[in-house]
């Protein structure tokens, strides 16, 4: 059985609507791929990659800690 470590949450959705971002809007500013965008926007992506969440932090002028939470397992049920 595999052991439960919790999962981050992505506020991507949140801050692109305080900043007044859509998808399109966001994949200009951070120079991504829009499909990139969704991925994050969704909470579907596997892996983070460090690089893709400067671009980010940098588009939204937000920190990490805003963009990402940490959702212990406890605090999941």
């Amino acid at each position: 059985m595999e052991e439960d470590y919790g999962r981050l949450q992505i506020h991507l959705a949140e801050l692109m609507e305080k900043a007044g971002y859509n998808k399109n809007n966001l994949s200009h500013k951070a120079v991504m791929n829009w499909k990139q965008i969704d991925n994050y926007y969704n909470n579907t992506i596997t892996r983070l990659d460090t690089f893709v969440l400067c671009k980010l932090c940098k588009a939204l002028d937000c920190g990490i800690e805003d963009l990402l939470e940490y959702i212990s397992p406890e605090k999941a049920e």
